[in-house]
């Protein structure tokens, strides 16, 4: 065929093809070409699989242009390795999928999105044996962290040097030591709060807190501290008609003890442990004290530098979609704003008191002048990833370690999106956060199922795993949340006005579910929580009120409970879990409803759990107990329930997950000292949640006399202190106290750093037996029963560190030990055991008695019938 001919006829055929053949069906064009992405990419390529990007920003652009009319989803591909950011990748309306189909941006489980900046050139600094600097690299002016090797370094810390005294801007100080530090501006006073459990101080907002608040100029021995967390933390508004209540209704108006901090972190002084830093943001140096086997000429030590990862900002208009983030680690940002003067004034779970006035007005609607609405609407902790108004977001196989914030905040507005098969841990504050508390926008239909979530919070030790605020249709399920400090769940807000007889705060919280997860080791440094806590309005009927069914709840170590429906807490239903172990109570159940004048209880179904607790079948003017069974032991409980709570058997491959380099354990915190005797001491501490690469075998207790010179040692493994809660260390010398105490926690990788130091202690002899215990109830069924009681008033002159129980079958006397023995004391919570192997239809007779270091008290008896 002549060219010219052929040349006519592909034109005609051409012109056909695009008008169509009448009747035919139209060809679908080809499906939208994906994007790929490589750390040694070009970002002047096409994004082809041959020719790829090297950015995410870049790799953002390109599947802008290619979203508008997809057919099939687009994925962009991001090789092995470390995409550092030195922005956030921001993701907006522009970057959703379209026409029923997802943008997915798949890594491959080493695809590492970093905000961190090496630090490289570490040389000896003269005169500090073992301490090595290097100067700060480009970009980074300040930081909260610093990781060697993928674990996290200890900000250089220590005991306040000075005695403290109160002022109304900050302390007067016994000495000027302070003030000649080199950078005394650095420092960030740490106040720890916890229940007064023998010789430990409280000075926090509450057990539940942990609030911080850097220092911002110390001249003489005046200290002044940063405004505006000082107002924040000791100014709260209080009630003028009910004495030392805040408004707020969460907490002290104040730090609680005007001694000062329990401790300071962030100083060149401090630096004297293996694994501690200081960044010298003057001088732009950073300074670090190498652990053992380390070596900083090869070691990759990263310096956390952006604030946000990942920022997915939809609105309510234009909402961000249909997007999924697969196979991808989230490393190395910070978080910035406590080491500004806004400090953190914390209230819980991260929440914090902001802005320069905001003690007087922040959250408190209705109850003052000026008050901001809704009521309790404080400051959020931030995502170091995070969305608002999203729609459709799919997190999946994921890890979030070596974060500086909350990992993951899926905040107002998000809806319809999954969080699954992914790791949380290695995180300074919350694990996952979903919706707000602000009024605004609330999250639903977020579905949170197959995470393991762990060794956290790092920092911010009042944080918990999973925090949800004001939801609709989430549902959090088939999670694995160990070793944790506080909290594992919190569910819901806004319940404190039930403190003066108020209703809580009116919220659109409904149908949310917190299912088969298994939640064991929490509340580890912190008290007053719970496995799964919840507070406020959960719905408007038991119908589509809050459901907590199914899930495996165990060893628990501060003062709480195991599902804990607190303040204004109704229409729970707690149904079906298997709950023991708790250092309180298995469900903390009963508030009044203020929502009118009859004197009801919140509406609350607890039913068909197994537990320990033991409460009898009633109907309490609202909160109904039933069908609820005793357990001795886990061999008790339907194997069903229990194989059926935590991660479904194809995700359990997340447990080996490993997410850094190999690691000692951190130090155990909180350390406390009681007499035992002429010549000893029993110290309890909070054992180390953060285990390191394996888990903590042991720990070991050191004495040292005022001169610092150790004069007493002693061990005991992991077991023993899970039993015990106590090290008795004996053989002191009778001269050279008051005696303080650190303690040191090991693994198969090494040893910790020691905790800091208890405060001083004398012992002395113990000579007085505590009182009965009173209140003693024998709850029971058929074969088994719980005896439960209040402790002892009087203890005489040592602390109650045990319980005999006796028991008129004959058996050996029981000896009761655990944290639980000691953290119940100080405010008298209820105690109980259970009783089993007994006979139907039988009665018995039990005795509870209190032991101290003087020996075993006078016992409190009861008697009552097994069931038939």
């Amino acid at each position: 065929m002549p060219t010219h001919r052929r040349a006519v006829l592909v034109t005609l055929v051409s012109a056909i093809l695009a008008a169509g053949v009448p009747g035919a069906v139209a060809q679908a064009p080809p499906a939208s070409p994906d994007v790929y992405v490589s750390p040694s990419g070009n970002d002047h390529a096409d994004g082809t699989a041959r020719h790829p990007v090297r950015t995410l920003e870049r790799a953002r652009d390109l599947a802008r242009t290619r979203v508008a009319d997809l057919r099939a989803d687009l994925t962009v591909h991001l090789a092995s390795g470390t995409y550092r950011l030195t922005d956030p990748l921001v993701l907006d309306a522009r970057d959703s999928g379209t026409h029923g189909h997802r943008v997915v941006w798949q890594g491959t489980g080493d695809t590492v999105v970093s905000g961190g900046r090496r630090v490289t050139g570490w040389r000896p600094v003269r005169g500090r044996p073992g301490l090595w600097s290097a100067p700060a690299p480009r970009g980074l002016t300040d930081t909260r962290q610093l990781y060697v090797d993928g674990v996290r370094a200890q900000r250089a810390r220590g005991a306040v040097p000075v005695t403290l005294t109160q002022t109304a801007t900050g302390y007067t100080a016994s000495s000027d030591t302070i003030a000649h530090w080199k950078r005394p501006s650095d420092a960030e006073f740490v106040y720890t709060s916890g229940e007064a459990l023998w010789n430990i101080e409280r000075n926090g907002l509450g057990q539940w807190t942990e609030p911080r608040c850097r220092i911002a100029s110390a001249e003489g021995t005046t200290i002044t501290m940063a405004q505006p967390c000082w107002d924040n933390s000791n100014k709260r508004v209080e009630f003028p008609d009910i004495p030392g209540r805040t408004v707020s209704m969460v907490g002290p108006g104040r730090l609680t003890n005007s001694g000062g901090a329990t401790y300071v972190e962030n100083a060149y002084e401090l630096l004297d442990q293996p694994g501690e830093w200081y960044l010298d943001r003057g001088a732009r140096r950073v300074y670090y004290l190498p652990r053992k086997g380390e070596d900083l000429g090869r070691a990759d030590v990263e310096a956390p530098a952006a604030e946000k990862l990942v920022d997915g900002r939809g609105t309510a208009d234009a909402p961000v979609h249909d997007i999924v983030l697969r196979g991808l680690r989230f490393s190395y940002a910070t978080w910035l704003t406590p080491s500004s003067p806004e400090g953190f004034s914390e209230i819980q779970a991260g929440y914090t008191i902001t802005g320069d006035r905001g003690w007087a007005t922040q959250g408190l609607c209705h109850y003052v002048d000026g008050g901001t609405c809704p009521f309790a609407s404080w400051t959020k902790m931030p995502g170091n990833v995070s969305f608002t108004y999203g729609q459709r977001i799919a997190f999946a196989d994921d890890v979030f370690a070596h974060l500086g914030a909350s990992g993951l905040d899926l905040g107002t507005g998000s809806e319809d999106s999954t969080v699954s098969g992914s790791v949380f841990t290695d995180i300074s504050g919350n694990g996952l956060e979903i919706g707000g508390v602000d009024g605004q926008t609330p999250a639903s239909g977020v579905q949170v199922t197959n995470n393991h979530l762990y060794g956290l919070p790092r920092e911010y030790h009042g944080g918990v795993a999973i925090l949800n605020g004001y939801t609709a249709h989430d549902t959090i399920a088939h999670n694995q949340i160990d070793h944790v400090g506080y909290s594992a769940v919190s569910m819901g807000w806004g319940g404190w006005p039930d403190k003066i007889g108020d209703p809580a705060t009116p919220n659109p919280s409904h149908d949310n579910a917190v299912r088969d997860n298994l939640i064991y080791d929490y509340m580890q440094m912190l008290d007053d929580g719970g496995g799964i806590y919840t507070q406020g309005l959960t719905g408007t009927s038991m119908a589509d009120g809050e459901q907590v069914t199914g899930n495996v709840i165990h060893d628990q170590f501060g003062l709480g409970k195991s599902v804990y429906t607190d303040n204004g807490c109704t229409y729970e239903t707690v149904q079906g879990n298997v709950l023991f172990h708790a250092s309180y109570a298995n469900v903390a159940s009963r508030h009044t409803d203020y929502r009118d004048d009859l004197g009801n209880n919140d509406p609350t179904l607890v039913k068909d759990n197994w537990w320990e607790e033991g409460t009898a079948d009633s109907d309490n003017k609202g909160l109904v107990t039933t069908g609820n069974k005793i357990m001795t032991a886990l061999s008790d409980v339907p194997s069903g329930i229990v194989a059926t709570a935590g991660l479904e058997p194809a995700y359990r491959g997340l447990l080996h997950r490993e997410t850094g380099g190999p690691s000692a354990p951190e130090a155990p915190s909180r350390v406390g000292t009681s007499t035992a005797g002429a010549d000893a001491l029993y110290v309890t501490f909070n054992p180390s949640f953060v285990e390191g690469s394996s888990p903590v075998t042991g720990y070991t207790a050191r004495a040292y006399d005022t001169t610092g010179r150790q004069v007493g040692e002693q061990s005991v493994t992991a077991a023993d202190l899970r039993r015990t809660a106590l090290v008795r260390i004996g053989g002191l010398p009778s001269t050279g106290g008051p005696f303080t105490v650190t303690v040191t926690a090991a693994n198969a990788h090494g040893t910790s750093a020691p905790s800091l130091a208890s405060l001083p202690l004398t012992p002395t002899s113990a000579t007085v037996l505590p009182a009965a215990p009173t209140g003693p109830k024998l709850r029971t069924q058929s074969t088994a029963a719980t005896l439960a009681w209040t402790p002892p008033t009087a203890t005489g002159d040592a602390k109650v560190t045990g319980y005999r129980l006796t028991v008129s079958d004959g058996r050996d006397p029981i000896e009761v030990t655990g944290r639980d023995v000691l953290v119940t004391q100080p405010s008298a919570k209820g105690m109980f055991r259970v009783i089993g192997g007994l006979r139907p239809g039988t009665s018995y007779t039990v005795t509870v008695a209190a032991v101290t270091a003087a020996g075993t008290g006078p016992a409190a008896t009861v008697t009552a019938r097994t069931a038939p």
